[in-house]
């Protein structure tokens, strides 16, 4: 499974979070490998915005800051049914390059990383941003959130310092734009399927099984010299 987000994107945790609730209860859920890729929202952004999030959307939107509020209310309302806390009035929205960076560190197996250590840093990128009111551009921030996922606090800073996984985060964002992607969250299952935004869990869980399914068909067999062998079916059993 290869999911491309961005850090500052409240349905990408929404995403995460209905993800998570499909894979419960699968039957093949530790069969699944999730990888996450970079989007960048806003390549452009600086490292951290000077005006409060509700007036940038306000501007980007051309709405007043009243209206941002009530659609930042709104997203609060979506995200806590699915068991998530954001407040948006603490946000410190910015540049999102070198969370991603961090994100490939996290996952390079050369470097002691691992998906399951991506995806912890992934959850904690989220909650400091939509929660904690980190700003997300910060390194000296960025360091520290990456030790409490269990990413090395030295190899982060060295990260930080130069421009390792640049190229990573460059190549992930070419291959959004070859799949036609455009917005996030979206999910590629096994190269095959592509699931845009954060659909129900039921929804997901239901590509799950449709990809599951086509990449381990079932082959019926019968053993030699047998017949049809006695079976119910459609409610009944024939004597």
């Amino acid at each position: 499974m290869d999911i491309w987000s961005d850090v500052v994107c409240p349905w990408c945790a929404i995403g995460r979070a209905r993800f998570e609730a499909a894979l419960a209860d699968f039957p093949h859920r530790e069969d699944v490998q999730v990888r996450w890729h970079s989007f960048e929202l806003d390549p452009s952004a600086p490292r951290e915005y000077s005006e409060p999030l509700a007036e940038n959307l306000a501007a980007k939107y051309g709405v007043s800051v009243e209206q941002a509020h009530g659609m930042h209310a709104q997203m609060t309302e979506v995200a806590a049914a699915d068991g998530l806390d954001f407040h948006f009035e603490r946000a410190r929205s910015g540049n999102t390059f070198d969370a991603h960076r961090l994100l490939h560190l996290a996952v390079d197996s050369s470097a002691g990383g691992s998906p399951e250590l991506q995806d912890r840093l992934k959850e904690r990128l989220f909650r400091a941003y939509l929660t904690d009111g980190e700003p997300i551009g910060d390194p000296e921030t960025l360091v520290r959130v990456a030790a409490e996922a269990g990413v090395d606090a030295d190899a982060a800073r060295a990260v930080l310092d130069g421009d390792r996984y640049a190229d990573e985060v460059r190549a992930d964002e070419l291959q959004a734009r070859r799949y036609g992607i455009t917005g996030v969250p979206f999910f590629v299952i096994d190269s095959t399927y592509g699931v845009s935004g954060a659909q129900p869990a039921a929804a997901l869980r239901e590509v799950l099984d449709t990809a599951w399914a086509e990449a381990n068909p079932l082959t019926v067999l019968t053993p030699a010299g047998g017949s049809d062998a006695g079976a119910c079916a459609d409610g009944s059993c024939a004597i």
